[in-house]
C-alpha cells in the first residue's frame, strides 16, 4: 500500500467512524484537539496526522488506534492486508500507542 492509498484509507476509515457515532467534523475535531480544516483534509486522504493525534481521534472515536486503519469496510484490495493483522500484532500496535499516549500526557 502506498503512502497515498494509506492517506485515503486512512481517511475513509474515519470519516465511515465518525458517521457511526453520529459526529459532525466540528464535534469530532473538538474532541480530538484539532482544527475542523484539518480533519477535513484527514477524511479527504490529504492530510497523515502525527501518533498523538491519531491517539486523540481514537479516543473520541471510543476506538483503538489500530482501528483507524482496519475500519469498518475493507476494500478488496484492503482485505489481505486486515487479514493478515495478528492479534499479536495489534497488541504490539496498542502498546506502542500507549507508550507514546503516556509520553503525552507528561
Amino acid at each position: 500500500m502506498v503512502e497515498k492509498e494509506l492517506k485515503s484509507a486512512l481517511g475513509k476509515n474515519i470519516k465511515h467512524l465518525r458517521f457511526r457515532r453520529r459526529l459532525s467534523q466540528l464535534d469530532l475535531a473538538e474532541e480530538a484537539c484539532i482544527s475542523v480544516t484539518f480533519l477535513s483534509n484527514i477524511e479527504r486522504g490529504n492530510n497523515f496526522p502525527h501518533v498523538g493525534t491519531l491517539c486523540n481521534l481514537a479516543q473520541a472515536l471510543k476506538v483503538e488506534v489500530w482501528e483507524l486503519f482496519k475500519g469498518e469496510r475493507a476494500s478488496d484490495e484492503q482485505k489481505p492486508l486486515v487479514d493478515r493483522i495478528s492479534d499479536d500484532f495489534a497488541k504490539y500496535l496498542h502498546d506502542i500507542v500507549e507508550t507514546v499516549r503516556q509520553q503525552y500526557k507528561t
